[in-house]
């Protein structure tokens, strides 16, 4: 009783806010917590034995005042801790991590290898004189079919074969819109590439997938001729897949191109003997190729017999499946880390 008898509230209210104000320290700080609002400290003993209301509020407030003064110390000083550490404590999260065990700086990975044939088809035609093109992946149908000859009954138009986002929108089908854009931005010459991602709605298989990547060509100048196209394409093919292959040319019809011709390569799986991989064929088909029809040029308002060109295109994965022996196409959309380790 002598110890709460001695209890004076303004004495001990600014004992306690001195306190406060001068800790340095969070620790130092509960320090001044404990004495002057613990369990055994006088104020808290003193409100224990409180006999009047005159008295009780006081206390009460002298408690809600220190208790307001340690809270907002316990800020500042959290604060300042925190302003000190972010100086002092400086991490290079450029620095590899460890492993578990020794130190070791974590294996390296790999580029995909729909992204190294990109990057070897990128040098090949750098090597020619070509300019390599980025296109939009969301086209119009103005660029994706009109420009290129595709009539409205085309198959390819259908929902049922290309990706639709409204009536005149679709995710591209082909790389070829970035040539008409470029054939609209300048006149000729031009030696061009158009490389990326297009879409169709086509029936997962051995060499299909409703998303690849394409690389499409486009040459256009004076006197060119379907036997400067055959001999870019043999070139080409040499580069990718090696003087051992076997290549092939057949007619075919394409919208945009006339004449036509489709490239083939022998089956890396069979030799050319037949195989589930190449239908039993003994060859896979690379792509498209021809020579530019004269409705692109007349589409882009040039004279239809001032320049002549061709143009031609192929997909990456399949490349890619021919020049690393890839028996299907699926393994470059699964991510499985025991397929892309291989091409470390």
């Amino acid at each position: 009783m002598d110890k709460v008898a001695t209890v004076d509230p303004t004495d001990l209210q600014q004992e306690a806010l001195s306190a406060a104000a001068e800790a340095r320290t969070l620790a130092a700080l509960n320090e001044v917590r404990i004495h002057y609002l613990g369990r055994s400290s006088a104020l808290k003993l003193a409100l224990r034995n409180v006999r009047d209301r005159e008295t009780g509020m006081t206390l009460n407030a002298v408690r809600e005042t220190v208790e307001a003064a340690l809270t907002a110390r316990e800020e500042e000083l959290a604060r300042a801790e925190l302003e000190e550490r972010l100086v002092t404590e400086r991490v290079d999260v450029t620095l590899p991590a460890q492993l578990l065990g020794p130190p070791k700086l974590r294996p390296r990975g790999t580029l995909h290898p729909s992204t190294l044939v990109r990057r070897d088809v990128e040098d090949i035609f750098l090597g020619l004189g070509y300019e390599i093109v980025d296109g939009r992946e969301v086209e119009t149908t103005r660029y994706n079919f009109d420009a290129l000859g595709f009539p409205d009954w085309h198959p390819a138009r259908s929902p049922r074969a290309s990706l639709f986002l409204d009536d005149h929108t679709v995710l591209r089908t082909e790389t070829s819109p970035a040539q008409i854009h470029k054939m609209e931005e300048r006149r000729p010459p031009i030696y061009m590439v158009s490389i990326g991602r297009v879409y169709r709605r086509d029936t997962i298989d051995a060499t299909h997938f409703p998303i690849f990547h394409q690389f499409e060509g486009l040459a256009i100048d004076e006197g060119i001729t379907l036997a400067d196209l055959k001999g870019t394409l043999l070139h080409v093919m040499r580069e990718l897949y090696g003087p051992d292959r076997e290549m092939r040319f057949r007619t075919h019809y394409f919208p945009f191109t006339e004449p036509s011709m489709e490239p083939d390569v022998s089956c890396f799986n069979c030799g050319g003997a037949g195989c589930p991989i190449c239908k039993h064929s003994g060859w896979i088909e690379m792509g498209g190729s021809g020579v530019v029809d004269p409705y692109l040029y007349e589409f882009v308002g040039w004279g239809p017999e001032e320049y002549t060109g061709f143009a031609f295109g192929m997909g990456i994965e399949r490349t890619a499946q021919l020049r690393y022996g890839i028996a299907g196409i699926r393994p470059f959309w699964e991510n499985d880390l025991r397929f892309l380790r291989q091409f470390r």
